[in-house]
């Protein structure tokens, strides 16, 4: 019998006992792929390059376009000229603002009453009104703002953080992503490209079945134990033969987090014992499963256990903030987040986390000044809107401009690769030195020529 008479049989019990089972896509991807980092675990805290000032991110897309002149950007000579029927540069047709807008919070900042929650929160928010991107299109948009390339499948930026920090807890991935439905672009959106496999999203949707397949298949805990051990001792008796393999040691550290979100991720989801006053902070009724707000209170449950990288994603690729048809369909959209991510800020604030945890607020692009078929918007990515909350920016402030009519950034424009840079920067990661090499070359997360928004970092 040769050195290597165990691989056959060590596969065959990773097929015959996980296929079907397994928890975690990503998982199951670094298993059977030679990606695995040169560590024992490729999860595991790792310090950043320098002290940073947030420990986590939540980071919340609205896809399809939300209109940043209807909520965040206030443009006075837009409503002026609108109401007064004056054209676009003589040729297209201004749309008057559909709702409000008034000075909110101490600082005085002008929002509008489509997110009036989160304008009462506008103190623990810095606006950047200067975001540009280079792409019309949802599908590219959307994978600009998530990995920094409209052109090319690249790791996303959660990935990237998973990469760069680990994890603080070993029972939970890194990078979760709480999505309903399937946004432009799908999976792409939260995969780890080339990355190692362990890196990538893991979605957990609302409803009966959160994660798909966590639910122990076998009869019972001992027999699932016992099964576990037995592909543990080939595991070991492979790794012997190997001289101490560190991609090896790495694939079956993935079998100990697996296990472990078993028992941990069921108590993560369960609200039961989140007090009635919680739960109204996000708009949540006792035992509900499903919505916004429950996906907010999850993201602050992970967030406090040592998950690194939240993502919530409201609606998918239908039915979403492409509003060209009537903007009057931003405001069951706008009742669904506004109260929840209002509730998640005020909720991180009281118990001391905010301050560690950086809350990103985004979409693909913003919306047109001018109108489309009489009262919706097109796509504009030549100007929108982004905010942070919390770790280490400067809350009640507005940082860049767009034009008096809301259509191009021209006051500290920022690309999508800069949003990434400042939050890797305030998450203590120098974007120069995260890189990765593949295909023969060193790939980063930040193009060349861009950076951190240092104005808005306290």
């Amino acid at each position: 019998m040769g050195k290597d008479c165990c691989d056959p049989s060590r596969r065959q019990m990773i097929r015959s006992l996980f296929c079907g089972s397994i928890m975690l896509p990503a998982v199951f991807s670094h298993l059977l792929s030679d990606e695995a980092r040169g560590e024992d675990n490729p999860l595991a805290p790792r310090a950043p390059h320098f002290p940073g000032k947030a420990k986590r991110v939540i980071f919340i897309y609205l896809p399809g376009g939300a209109s940043h002149v209807d909520s965040f950007d206030y443009k006075p000579k837009l409503i002026d000229d609108a109401k007064n029927g004056r054209l676009y540069e003589g040729k297209r047709t201004l749309l008057v603002p559909l709702w409000e807008f008034k000075p909110r919070g101490k600082s005085g900042l002008m929002t509008s009453d489509l997110f009036p929650h989160i304008g009462d929160s506008i103190d623990d928010i810095c606006v950047i009104n200067s975001m540009r991107g280079d792409h019309n299109d949802h599908f590219q948009a959307t994978m600009g703002i998530h990995t920094g390339s409209v052109t090319f499948k690249r790791p996303s930026l959660g990935s990237w953080v998973s990469y760069g920090l680990g994890t603080e807890n070993q029972n939970l991935p890194s990078f979760v992503v709480l999505a309903p439905q399937l946004p432009y672009a799908g999976s792409q959106v939260w995969d780890s490209d080339f990355l190692p496999g362990v890196h990538q999203g893991t979605r957990v949707v609302a409803g009966d079945e959160p994660v798909a397949n966590l639910k122990r298949r076998a009869p019972s805990a001992k027999i699932q134990e016992a099964e576990l051990g037995l592909l543990e001792r080939f595991n070991r008796r492979h790794r012997q033969t190997r001289a101490s393999d560190p991609q090896l040691a790495a694939r079956i550290k993935t079998y100990e987090t697996a296990f472990g979100m078993q028992r941990e991720m069921p108590e993560v989801l369960d609200l039961s014992k989140e007090s009635d006053a919680t739960l109204k902070l996000y708009g949540l009724e006792r035992g509900q499963t499903t919505g916004f707000g429950w996906q907010c209170l999850v993201a602050r449950r992970m967030a406090e256990r040592g998950v690194r990288f939240i993502e919530l994603i409201d609606v998918g690729a239908s039915k979403n903030w492409d509003a060209h048809g009537d903007m009057k369909t931003h405001e069951p959209l706008c009742r669904a987040v506004d109260k929840p991510i209002a509730g998640l800020i005020q909720d991180l604030k009281q118990r001391g986390m905010l301050q560690r945890t950086l809350v990103v607020f985004t979409s693909e692009f913003g919306r047109s000044p001018w109108s489309q078929n009489t009262t919706g918007r097109d796509h504009n990515p030549k100007g929108f809107m982004s905010w942070f909350a919390g770790g280490g920016i400067k809350g009640g402030t507005v940082h860049g401009a767009t034009d008096e009519y809301g259509y191009k950034a021209v006051e500290n424009p920022h690309y999508y690769s800069d949003l990434h840079a400042t939050i890797l920067k305030l998450m203590g990661l120098d974007h120069t030195k995260m890189q990765f090499r593949a295909l023969g070359r060193n790939f980063h997360l930040v193009e060349e020529g861009h950076g951190p928004i240092d104005q808005i970092i306290a």
